[in-house]
């Protein structure tokens, strides 16, 4: 085994697409930086999560909306073409071949190496490639951890041993099962619950306490209402007590869940979509005085904790602050800016609130669509966390329903639009949207959050008639504008 030596000014631990962010970010300035890289280049999202879910999201909410319009709704036929999604959400993973993303990452001046990389004191690195080869990298200004999060599986006896999908498994499937089981009620869950239900598998989602417990009530509801009508097997308070999965001897045998209640379910497969946690363990971190395995604390600038010097960064889910991609991203950004701005010596101490070397906005005004049909789009806090964190609010309700735009898009469109409006300074400092479609009203809601705008200003901002962004103007009517 050989073993070379190697000094830059930037190493980037992690080539997803946070990872990247920060990577031509400092790289921009003229530092040179390495990114180091076991997986693929692109990370997750790219191959396991945000594009593949979508892919397989999307054509059965095309079917779905031209059933719900007249004219439509009789040319369609016939349902899904399962093989078809497929194909189509490989097409979109380059069939798991990273080729093209890192001959981006290479036209942009940024330096590639595989293999896993492993801290071994302050700026000091160790990468172990495939063939067993080492590369002792030194850094000059700044490491930063950008190795993303890692499946939870709940400590369910059986449970491991049925080897059951995490998201990985259910976004890269070159087959639909006739069974699913889904265990969960975030995003991840309601998603593929769907999905699967649309391409033919007979679901049963298993829900500790609500769906989508961290959005507004009405969020899970409504999404519950839809996959229940869709045939999709919702059973709310249900927990498995242990799973055991059929030996067959070419594999795949039918896993039988046994839940707490004594009743059980049997399914082909089971998605376990329970959570995720920062992957940290195995890094090094206990070489720099933290805990092997341990969530990171960061500041806006992403410098970690309990780390002398200012010189180790974590960014995205491994910061553990919120595990959505294009937040990650947008810290990414932050963080390969202030570490440039550190080390040309124009950033030192805290950086400011709201400058381009904190991230602000992930405290307070981070956006998250659910893609789930009817789509939840939300930004900022709901009612329940801002009357925790001590704000005066007011709750303002309209049904999207009954805005025109929304009755063009279908008939019998069923949705629900709120605002939280912090009332001593009457700016809107949450939204949700669930409907059809909504997703493409959340940005005017993040720039109203993030602005702060008044709310006697942004009666100002008049939304185009006949689309659904009117159930703004509905809803500062409601407030009493």
């Amino acid at each position: 085994m050989s073993t070379r030596e190697r000094e830059t000014d930037v190493v980037v631990v992690g080539a997803g697409a946070v990872g990247e962010n920060v990577a031509d970010r400092a790289a921009r300035t003229g530092l040179e930086v390495v990114v180091v890289e076991d997986e693929l280049v692109g990370g997750e999202c790219s191959y396991w999560a945000c594009m593949p879910s979508k892919a397989l999201l999307l054509p059965g909410h095309a079917l779905a909306a031209a059933r719900r319009l007249p004219g439509a709704a009789q040319a369609v036929t016939g349902g899904l073409d399962a093989a078809a999604v497929l194909a189509r959400r490989s097409s979109f993973t380059s069939d798991w071949d990273d080729s093209s993303q890192v001959q981006w990452l290479e036209s942009t001046g940024l330096h590639l190496l595989r293999g896993r990389a492993r801290l071994t004191g302050p700026r000091r690195l160790e990468v172990t490639a495939a063939d067993g080869t080492t590369t002792a990298l030194g850094a000059r200004h700044a490491v930063v951890l950008a190795t993303g999060s890692v499946p939870v599986l709940p400590d369910v006896p059986g449970l491991v041993a049925a080897n059951p999908w995490t998201s990985r498994e259910a976004t890269s499937a070159d087959a639909v099962p006739g069974r699913l089981a889904v265990l969960g009620g975030g995003t991840v869950a309601v998603e593929m619950a769907q999905a699967y239900a649309r391409l033919g598998s007979r679901v049963t989602l298993l829900v500790r306490s609500r769906l989508l417990a961290k959005e507004e009530g009405f969020a899970g509801d409504l999404v519950a209402d839809a996959l229940r009508a869709e045939g999709v097997d919702v059973r709310l308070g249900a927990s498995p007590a242990s799973v055991s999965r059929a030996a067959r001897p070419e594999g795949g045998g039918e896993v039988t869940l046994t839940l707490e209640d004594g009743s059980t379910v049997v399914a082909d497969e089971l998605l376990v979509a329970t959570g995720r946690r920062a992957a940290t363990e195995g890094v090094g971190l206990e070489t720099v005085g933290l805990q092997d395995g341990a969530a990171l604390e960061v500041d806006d600038s992403g410098l970690v904790a309990g780390v002398e010097g200012g010189w180790l960064h974590a960014v995205g889910d491994v910061s553990g602050r919120v595990q959505l991609t294009h937040q990650g991203k947008y810290e990414g950004r932050v963080v390969g800016d202030a570490i440039a701005a550190r080390a040309r010596g124009e950033l030192t101490g805290t950086a400011p609130a709201w400058s381009r070397y904190a991230a602000t906005a992930t405290r307070t005004a981070t956006p998250q669509v659910t893609f789930t049909d009817p789509e939840v789009a939300s930004v900022g806090r709901t009612s329940e966390r801002a009357r925790r964190e001590g704000l005066d609010v007011r709750v303002v309700d309209y049904e999207i329903g009954d805005v025109a735009g929304a009755s063009l898009v279908a008939d019998g469109y069923t949705g629900r639009a709120r605002l939280v409006v912090d009332e001593q300074r009457r700016v809107v400092v949450g939204a949700t949207f669930v409907g059809q479609g909504v997703a493409e009203l959340l940005h005017s809601a993040t720039v109203a959050v993030v602005g702060e705008v008044p709310l006697d200003r942004l009666w100002h901002a008049v939304p185009s008639y006949p689309t659904i962004s009117e159930v703004w103007l509905r809803l500062l009517e409601t407030y009493g504008l």
